[in-house]
């Protein structure tokens, strides 16, 4: 499984195992681990105070997850997140930073370095910064491949520090690389213990013996539980609250990783495995009544984390029993309940939660994805699905720069000329697109963009839209 290509390919050639662990060496630089030593020039404090993460897939779950899980109550450099294209998200994430947008620095995330929304959150950021008269070059710094546009952008201003993302590594397999180790390293998180934990992790799934090779034994009972064809879903619950978020991630490794249309030599086979899940015991409040007791389409994955606190700091609630006591007591209850009831679940346990077992832990689930490929034939490094969501995104905004001049056109006219949406798509030559035209001036028209449309929202075929104001180029 693990020689050169036998899991498939990516778009730039044979899938490498020999991964991106070589991160560490970056690292000589010695000053991202000591963040007091970078100093932002508007900072009244003269050192940077937060970090922003600009960045979407990938680029963005592993680093969340990481600093829910790792990052110090008090760490040197608070982090926070921009991980979508939604305006109100961007606007909330600045506002939050307030005054200290001086003394924050910017870490911009792209493989490709042409990600559309991370480009959109770095335009938005970058507009923050003129607005408030900072000089975004002395506070930026980008992760993505060599000459890419996001690279030479930030060579060509000057940023702070450009960090490669290599072609070979895919964004949700890239969290032991710069993506996820400079974040983490900005945070005081021990990426030494990181990358120990997941070389560890490494070797002991290499082991051709199957029952002492834990990736090998987590892809089989995927395989088992799911019948092959990914029958039945797989809820994942971490009995940690900081491992809140390792079921996001988990979704997006495995299922961008596993579901496919098509195996290696070219059959239809729609393969897949849908993962979800929160946390327990939070979850005996939400959906275990149905695991137990409703639809049999699931098998459980527990994360069990056998420290409760670090020492010294456990108290009795009651004698003989701690807090903590009760977390494990509804663990092994719920795994109980669900078994009397024929409901599979296998268990993943681990010491505590620390740098060195997340380490282990993401080189777990990533080579037992590469695993559960090869039993079923199908390349796991590849999102043709992703890519097509994107193109038809593309088509959307070019339609929708189409009706915006259909209706300039016709506003510029002496009366205006207000047209029905199937008077829009006859012009736009989008005749079949007449319900996504519809959606593009509802949109349009909410946002206070000199469009208005006149009619009733319930009876789309009764509005008329024209535009406020005529442009003349």
């Amino acid at each position: 499984v693990f020689a050169k290509g036998t899991c498939g390919s990516t778009e730039s050639g044979d899938l490498s195992f020999v991964t991106s662990r070589c991160f560490s060496r970056l690292m000589q630089l010695g000053q991202w681990n000591r963040p007091h030593l970078i100093k932002p020039p508007s900072s009244p404090t003269g050192r940077f105070t937060q970090v922003l993460s600009v960045g979407i897939g990938g680029s963005a779950l592993g680093p969340e997850f990481v600093a829910e899980a790792l990052a110090p109550d008090n760490p040197p450099l608070k982090i926070r997140f921009i991980d979508n294209t939604d305006p109100a998200g961007i606007d909330h994430q600045i506002a939050q930073l307030g005054p200290e947008l001086a003394s924050t620095l910017i870490i911009v995330i792209s493989k490709s370095g042409g990600t559309p929304e991370t480009r959109n959150g770095l335009l938005e950021v970058q507009k923050a910064f003129r607005e408030m008269g900072l000089d975004f070059s002395k506070q930026g710094v980008a992760i993505t491949q060599e000459k890419s546009l996001l690279d030479n952008t930030a060579r060509i201003e000057g940023w702070v520090a450009r960090f490669p993302m290599f072609d070979w590594v895919g964004g949700r397999t890239s969290e032991m690389s710069a993506v996820g180790l400079l974040p983490a390293a900005l945070q005081g998180i021990d990426i030494r213990e990181m990358l120990s934990g997941a070389s560890v992790m490494d070797e002991a799934t290499r082991v051709p013996v199957v029952k002492t090779n834990p990736a090998a034994l987590l892809a089989l009972s995927w395989y088992w539980a799911s019948d092959g064809v990914g029958s039945k879903d797989m809820v994942v619950l971490p009995y940690k609250d900081s491992l809140l978020l390792f079921s996001r991630y988990l979704q997006q490794l495995v299922m961008e990783s596993l579901g496919k249309e098509f195996d290696l030599d070219g059959n239809r086979v729609n393969q897949g495995l849908t993962v979800y899940g929160n946390k327990g015991s939070t979850d005996q409040h939400a959906y275990i009544q149905q695991l137990r007791e409703g639809v049999h389409n699931f098998f459980v994955t527990f994360i069990e984390v056998l420290r409760d606190r670090p020492p010294g700091h456990d108290w009795e609630l009651e004698p003989g029993v701690t807090c903590g006591d009760y977390l494990f007591g509804m663990l092994q209850g719920t795994r109980s309940a669900l078994y009397t009831n024929n409901r599979e679940s296998l268990t993943v346990t681990v010491q505590e939660v620390n740098p060195r077992s997340v380490g282990a832990l993401i080189a777990l689930y990533e080579r037992a994805v590469g695993i559960y490929a090869s039993l079923v034939n199908i390349n796991a490094y590849h999102q043709p699905g992703v890519e097509a969501g994107k193109k038809a995104a593309g088509e959307v905004l070019a339609l929708q720069k189409r009706v915006l001049a259909v209706l300039n056109d016709a506003s510029c006219k002496e009366p205006v000329e207000a047209l029905t949406l199937e008077q829009i798509a006859e012009r736009c030559h989008a005749e079949e697109q007449v319900e996504m035209i519809y959606k593009i001036v509802a949109h349009i028209s909410a946002n206070d963009r000199a469009l208005i449309a006149e009619g009733s929202c319930g009876s789309p075929r009764s509005i008329k839209v024209f535009t406020g104001e005529c442009n003349v180029e």
